[in-house]
């Protein structure tokens, strides 16, 4: 670990970090190059990054890899980024094991190839029991999707007689949602590369008092200097939590 790494890792550090990976599309187009191949630098990248952030003290991260909406890409894109994922899945289990990372991948697997479900089933079982590293990924996810199936679940337990209406308040909800906040901290920092300013439906309710910043790198080159950054710039936030200070 170098010194700027040293001096961050020094001062308070984000427990969970969040990213929307953005970028990758106009990161090949610069290059002339084509759309698969923005994928898989950014699959490198995505690596490269989780464990400079596990090294420095954050033990979530959570990555915004495929969103309800990307299935409106193009069908030869969305066949490509599928494989990508298969791929990276098989690559990196032995470091998943190795680093005792727990993975979980959160969204709605209804669309999924099966190959792609029964890979993720065995990397979620092989990882479950791993505890202080978290990775959490979101494929086929949607803000608003977590929120509605929380609140469906609710109701449920609520017709079964499980609970009571009175009993439904923000632990509970938090319980219900695909992110499992019970178990896993809410995001301190939310990262959207490429300079888009929004959140595109990632993380509706756990974002609410997220620190969120864009920066105007694109996903492929967003390294461990721009991470650095990321890290100064929350480090010099003021966390108020909607409270006076």
């Amino acid at each position: 670990m170098g010194e700027k790494e040293k001096r961050a890792s020094n001062r308070k550090m984000p427990k969970h970090v969040a990213v929307i990976l953005d970028g990758n599309r106009r990161w090949a187009e610069k290059r002339g190059l084509g759309t698969s191949e923005g994928h898989e630098a950014g699959a490198r990248r995505l690596l490269e990054n989780a464990k400079d952030c596990f090294a420095m003290g954050t033990n979530t991260i959570s990555l915004f890899a495929f969103s309800t909406e990307n299935w409106e890409r193009p069908e030869d894109e969305v066949k490509c980024l599928m494989a990508l994922f298969e791929k990276q899945f098989r690559a990196e289990m032995p470091f998943f094991q190795r680093d005792k990372i727990k993975i979980l991948v959160i969204g709605n697997r209804a669309k999924i190839p099966e190959s792609l479900r029964g890979l993720i089933e065995e990397v979620e079982e092989a990882t479950k029991s791993y505890e202080g590293k978290n990775l959490i990924i979101a494929i086929d996810y949607s803000g608003r999707f977590d929120i509605l199936q929380a609140c469906k679940s609710l109701a449920t337990k609520v017709k079964d007689g499980l609970i009571q209406v009175e009993d439904i308040n923000e632990e509970a909800m938090e319980k219900e949602l695909l992110t499992k906040c019970s178990e896993f901290p809410n995001p301190d920092l939310l990262i959207r590369t490429s300079g888009e300013q929004r959140i595109s439906n990632f993380f509706l309710w756990q974002s609410a008092y997220t620190e969120l910043y864009f920066p105007t790198v694109l996903w492929p080159d967003f390294g461990e200097a721009e991470y650095l950054e990321a890290l100064t710039w929350y480090q010099q936030r003021q966390r108020r939590f909607g409270r006076r200070v």
